[in-house]
């Protein structure tokens, strides 16, 4: 009987939420490895308040992969005002059993596909300097408030924080490392910084896959696809084996959209990096509380990623 391959997801956010709707249909031992420096919204509120782990990122994707009814799955993304359901349901039980098994409990309430780790159970802090010299504390602040033509030049974690034993295990074990789209110096890259996640994806056997961004956002702005690839392989200090990207061209109404709000389409200037590149028509566009949404196709990008197993 053939063995079931192992395929880690590494990130945060949305990006992350997407790609295991699509892989959890595929007969696979599947690990999603969360960022845990949030610190905006609920889940900021939440850690400032009670010192717990921020919930947010961890309860997007136990809610992707969970198969139960589509009513508790609703509660757990469910609003009261500006505080969500699910990160206080989350929270509380990091209060009531531990640090080291909230995330289980949660995940056999939502009957989950796979498991979902956190990087670390380190409280840590994200920092980021500018090309300006203009230091930004916090994850808000690294996501949300550097200006157009501004450039990180580097971000970092205080206190240091340490790799959770299990997620360690889970990246050494793995056939094939994925790594998400989602906010490049917000959500992605501060994985990295987590010590001892360099070294086990090192001591990997695992391909690395990267699903290139659809879009750029402040940070990032007028970053082409070698420009992502550049940043994420200086943190990781190793190179990507293969990079996703889309190759659908978006609609004029979508384009307007994030140009509005300063954001652009990724160029994907690839082609002569020296990498195993993987086009399709990635880009679904979609109605969302009244705006349009770009997003990556869930089930075409996970059937992209299996024929890379």
């Amino acid at each position: 009987m053939q063995k079931r391959k192992k395929i880690t997801t590494i990130g945060g956010g949305t990006g992350q939420y997407m790609l295991l709707r699509g892989l959890k249909k595929y007969d696979i031992e599947l690990t999603a490895v969360v960022s845990m420096v949030d610190d905006g919204g609920s889940s900021g509120k939440l850690r400032d308040e009670f010192g717990v782990l921020p919930p947010g990122d961890l309860r997007r994707c136990l809610v992707a992969l969970s198969r139960e009814s589509k009513v508790l799955r609703k509660l757990f993304e469910y609003r009261l005002g500006e505080d969500c359901v699910g990160n206080i349901i989350i929270a509380s039980l990091e209060e009531i059993v531990g640090k080291e098994n909230y995330i289980q409990e949660a995940a056999r309430i939502l009957n989950t596909f796979g498991q979902v780790l956190p990087i670390t159970v380190n409280p840590a802090v994200l920092y980021a300097q500018t090309d300006n010299n203009r230091q930004l504390n916090g994850q808000l602040e690294v996501s949300y408030n550097v200006v157009k033509e501004e450039r990180i030049k580097r971000i970092w974690l205080e206190p240091q924080a340490l790799i959770f034993p299990q997620t360690a295990q889970a990246i050494k074990d793995s056939d094939l490392i994925v790594i998400s789209p989602g906010d490049l110096y917000g959500s992605i890259l501060p994985n990295f910084l987590v010590k001892g996640v360099r070294e086990a994806i090192h001591n990997s056997k695992a391909q690395i896959v990267y699903v290139c961004n659809l879009v750029t956002k402040q940070g990032t702005y007028n970053f082409k696809a070698s420009d992502f690839i550049g940043e994420i392989e200086k943190y990781l200090e190793r190179k990507i084996d293969y990079i996703i990207l889309n190759s659908k061209e978006p609609t004029k109404r979508v384009v307007d959209k994030y140009k509005g709000e300063e954001s652009l389409f990724v160029e994907t200037d690839v082609e002569n990096l020296g990498k195993k590149i993987i086009k399709d028509n990635l880009l679904v566009e979609f109605e969302s509380n009244g705006k349009i949404i770009a997003r990556h196709n869930p089930a075409l990008t996970a059937k992209l990623i299996m024929e890379l197993a």
